[in-house]
């Protein structure tokens, strides 16, 4: 379920691969108008894995939700005079761009001599323009070297694409703060991003930069253990597995009853010389907390540590797989306002996504799923540019522009 705190914008996104997708459907989950360009059978995503057995990328699918598209060939000069006239349309509700294909006719400069408010933005592998992405910025950040039982010989790679999901949202953020800029003092703005500013800028907001330069260190890898504090993953007698974790004061206090450690506590504390109120303190003493309760632990069922657990506040998670989770998980379920059922072409009824928002006050709208090649050519030609029935036919007709039935599933079907 979704919001309209962006009703009256009105975004044309060109783009491939996750950043820019999801940053046009966060936009989109928050009530933009947000109108993919196509390409004429689909670009270089849309028949990524995974996919349903008669073809349709469920990858692509779930990053398109909520979006208009028009297929256009932009190979073309007049399929490029196209999109950028519809990024350019007049309307306090439109001029503006977002995209990863930095293309010099998509150039801001090209675009503002048209619109004067343009606001652009241009995702970038590199600031300098050249090509990464997330799996060969992360490999550069030092993470793979200290993630699991990691080393810099033998680094261990994460299977989320993090710093495309973060540089999605700087993304959103930017267009929207722009937008309210704009709104503000009518300038327009050229915002670029680049995937590894993102990555290398949070090794600073989390200290580890300067970690690396004032204190010439090297995190490291500790398997399953969290650093700077108390953290780890336990096996339960009945083969479950969690992760527990006390950071604050109240939380290992939470833990401390829940595994009536306090006898245990003292005794590393005295042999230590050590305050296990302090976070820095219990990390120190990690694999000595950890030997009691991975045995508090593996001498009880999963249902018996969750009750425990619960009762005393402890911070804690199950491991589950996804099919785990979507069976038994509320948080993963319809009970979560945030998900929805969704009938997609090519896919069927199946559970999405909305907005994450909570919105005190605001009534949610549905989740509308993602379209069909060109589902929405026609209309929009017609209500954005304000072209007539037979302007629509005659780029039909030189296939400048193409609607639903050009779709592979629909050629398929």
């Amino acid at each position: 379920m979704n919001f309209n705190l962006l009703r009256g914008l009105r975004v044309v996104e060109s783009s491939a691969f996750i950043a820019a997708p999801l940053a046009g459907m966060t936009l989109a989950q928050y009530g933009a108008d947000v109108i993919r360009v196509d390409m004429i059978g689909g670009g270089i995503d849309y028949a990524r894995l995974p996919m349903m057995p008669k073809g349709r990328s469920l990858y692509w699918t779930g990053l398109n939700k909520g979006k208009r598209s028009i297929a256009i060939d932009i190979r073309r000069a007049e399929g490029r005079e196209l999109m950028q006239s519809l990024a350019v349309a007049p309307g306090d509700d439109g001029g503006v761009l977002l995209t990863n294909i930095g293309v010099p006719w998509l150039s801001h400069a090209v675009l503002s001599h048209h619109r004067a408010d343009m606001i652009t933005c241009t995702i970038e592998g590199n600031p300098d323009g050249s090509t990464a992405v997330d799996y060969t910025v992360n490999c550069a950040t030092g993470f793979p070297a200290m993630t699991g039982g990691a080393s810099k010989d033998a680094p261990v790679n994460h299977v989320l694409p993090a710093w495309d999901i973060a540089c999605a949202y700087q993304a959103a953020f930017g267009v929207s703060a722009a937008v309210a800029n704009r709104q503000a003092i009518g300038q327009g703005a050229e915002l670029r991003l680049a995937l590894s500013d993102v990555a290398f800028s949070m090794l600073s907001h989390l200290g580890m930069l300067a970690e690396a330069e004032l204190l010439q260190q090297e995190r490291p890898s500790l398997g399953n253990y969290l650093y700077g504090a108390f953290g780890k993953d336990f096996g339960t007698a009945d083969g479950s597995r969690v992760f527990v974790a006390a950071i604050s004061l109240g939380q290992w206090s939470s833990l401390v009853r829940a595994c009536d450690l306090a006898g245990t506590c003292a005794h590393i504390e005295s042999d230590r010389g050590l305050d296990l109120k302090k976070e820095g303190d219990r990390y120190s003493a990690r694999e000595m907390i950890a030997e009691h309760v991975g045995s508090w632990c593996a001498s009880r069922g999963i249902e018996q540590v969750r009750n425990i657990f619960q009762a005393h506040k402890v911070c804690w998670g199950v491991y589950q797989t996804v099919q785990d989770a979507f069976v038994g998980d509320p948080r993963l379920s319809e009970a979560n306002p945030v998900f929805e059922r969704v009938s997609t072409i090519g896919v069927g009824t199946h559970l999405a996504a909305g907005g994450t928002l909570r919105v005190s006050g605001l009534q949610r709208h549905a989740t509308v799923a993602a379209p069909l090649l060109g589902q929405h050519t026609d209309q929009i030609l017609l209500e954005v540019l304000g072209l007539n029935e037979g302007a629509v036919g005659r780029l039909h007709d030189a296939g400048i522009v193409a609607g639903p039935d050009s779709d592979p599933l629909m050629q398929r079907a």
